[in-house]
């Protein structure tokens, strides 16, 4: 009787599971079963493993064979054990040494021929594997790069199964042709989602091909909405853009990732894991540096935002967001229970997402922006346009956003229509997005000092608990923001999220505390009264 282990890693949602994959041999009629609690595609894999030996030139056991995934009770799906149950197997036959495997994971799949495809979610699936105390990894060529971000772990790139067994039984490594780069490598395939693409809204217009990139100084006009977003990027906090068609609230949100700081190494580990297990993650680009950008399109299903599917959920929306920009446009005409969905993760940062196959956390922690028209034809508030919305059809058309919803957007913002000469270039062109870029990395900065040792990072994520005790404002300065809580004006939760605008715009004037003006300028931004104050974010 002949035994054998190898390690390879399950994913569920964007964590992954240690799974043990064993082999056992036994005298009897040659038969190959999988168990373990496999789905479809992971069954397959009895018939790609027993053809990929065969065609790398080993002999195929022919006994009573028994492949185990343990443990048993964790889903496993995927092709990405392929290469761990054909090296258990060979393993098991002798082929090669079992103590050589026994505490190498791996992950990959098995062509026909013996190739060695690359899988989604390679990342996570070696963080995974480097957390559970394993320092050795092989994985496809093509992801050793993905694999590599993970420090204290040896990764072992290979192109076919003949390789990995003749580096595991120390023999020489046969060469194996490279793919022909005069046209797209086919094996690539494997790590993208079909329908991610271009199109897709998963990244600003202007940055899907090599032209321009969208830029703060192409918006024409718009003060007051240039603030709001600098303030936003600055502080992390939610806005609300409403105008009538045309005005630029689509450009407004479009330009605003360019002002968002570069993602630090830790962020960066955290979207590229979610974006390698959605299969959005570029070919040739292991690490996502800067803040994703997604929009999805207003017919998008609830499951598609907060995540869902068959089986275990995948990734939506908001975990492509994470730690970037998620856009909504036309905002009203998103269905309510999906736009209700997003109150859990805009307040918790994360996900929890409960199926009949298992419950799934996944990241969530992102810049919403909406974008509204003030009525279903887009004119309500244009002097002299000819809206013949009826008012209890605005009212209803308004209400779609409920207020509960509003209640976590900290800025709001009315787009006015664009003047003759602001379009025409009369007025001056508007600063560009790395001079307003580098005032949003000097704010940023000025709260990771003043929230160190604290969990917090930006001035979106303090409780309020902590900015009524801890971290004061001016004496006195909150006498407006009192009187409108006494209104019914702003609710508790509005009033720290008012106290959380105000440190930001404090951050961007350089000012140890808020005074009374800053709270003015976040009262203005969160209410849309306007108070005598100018926004005077970014202002010496």
């Amino acid at each position: 009787m002949g035994f054998a282990r190898a390690c390879s890693v399950a994913l569920v949602g964007v964590e992954g599971v240690v799974v043990e994959v064993q082999a056992d041999l036994e005298p009897g009629v040659a038969a190959f079963t999988l168990i373990g609690l496999p789905d479809k595609s992971l069954v397959e894999s009895r018939d790609r493993v027993r053809a990929a030996v065969v065609n790398s030139g080993v002999e195929w056991p022919q006994k009573k064979l028994t492949v185990g995934l343990s443990p048993a009770s964790v889903p496993k799906g995927g092709s990405g054990f392929d290469i761990a149950v054909a090296c258990a197997v060979l393993g098991a036959a002798e082929r090669i040494d079992p103590a050589a495997i026994a505490d190498v994971v791996m992950i990959g799949e098995l062509g026909l021929d013996g190739r060695v495809r690359p899988v989604r979610g390679v990342l996570p699936a070696v963080l995974a594997a480097a957390e559970a105390g394993y320092r050795q990894v092989v994985v496809p060529e093509q992801t050793a790069g993905e694999a590599a971000l993970v420090p204290g772990v040896s990764v072992l790139g290979v192109r076919s199964l003949r390789q990995l067994i003749a580096v595991l039984g120390d023999e020489p490594v046969p060469d194996e042709p490279a793919a022909d780069r005069g046209r797209p490598d086919a094996m690539l395939a494997g790590l993208m989602m079909p329908g991610a693409g271009i199109g897709t809204g998963l990244a600003p217009v202007g940055t899907q091909g090599a032209g321009h990139r969208p830029d703060l100084q192409d918006v024409a006009g718009q003060p007051r909405a240039r603030k709001a977003l600098e303030v936003a990027a600055a502080g992390g906090h939610h806005l609300l853009l409403s105008g009538p068609p045309g005005a630029g609230k689509t450009m407004l949100a479009e330009r605003l990732t360019a002002i968002l700081p570069p993602l630090s190494r830790q962020e960066s580990l955290e979207v590229t894991a979610v974006h390698s297990v959605a299969g959005i993650l570029p070919p040739g680009e292991p690490l996502v540096t800067r803040a994703p950008y997604c929009a999805p399109h207003h017919s998008a299903t609830m499951q598609s935002l907060v995540g869902g599917g068959n089986g275990l959920p995948r990734p939506g929306a908001v975990s492509l967001a994470h730690r970037g920009v998620l856009f909504l446009d036309e905002a009203p005409e998103f269905s309510g229970r999906a736009l209700d969905a997003l109150r859990q993760p805009l307040e918790s940062g994360h996900v929890v997402v409960a199926r009949a196959a298992g419950v799934v956390r996944l990241p969530a922690r992102f810049l919403m922006v909406l974008a509204a028209n003030p009525c279903p034809c887009g004119r309500h508030t244009l002097t002299g346009a000819g809206c013949e919305c009826p008012p209890s059809v605005v009212r209803r058309y308004q209400a779609r956003l409920s207020g509960p919803l509003l209640d976590r957007v900290d800025l709001r913002v009315e787009v006015e229509p664009v003047g003759r000469a602001d379009l025409m270039g009369r007025g001056g062109r508007g600063e560009t997005s790395a001079d307003v870029a580098a005032r949003v990395r000097e704010a940023r900065v000025r709260a990771a000092d003043r929230l160190a040792g604290t969990p917090w990072t930006t001035n979106s994520e303090v409780p309020g608990h902590e900015l009524r005790t801890r971290l004061l404002a001016a004496p006195g300065a909150l006498m407006a923001a009192e009187r409108d809580m006494e209104r019914g004006i702003l609710t508790a939760r509005g009033l720290d999220r008012v106290l959380r605008v105000a440190w930001t715009v404090a951050d961007l004037r350089a000012a140890d505390r808020p005074d009374a003006s800053d709270i003015a300028t976040a009262l203005e931004l969160r209410t849309g009264i306007h108070r005598g104050v100018p926004v005077r974010a970014g202002d010496s």
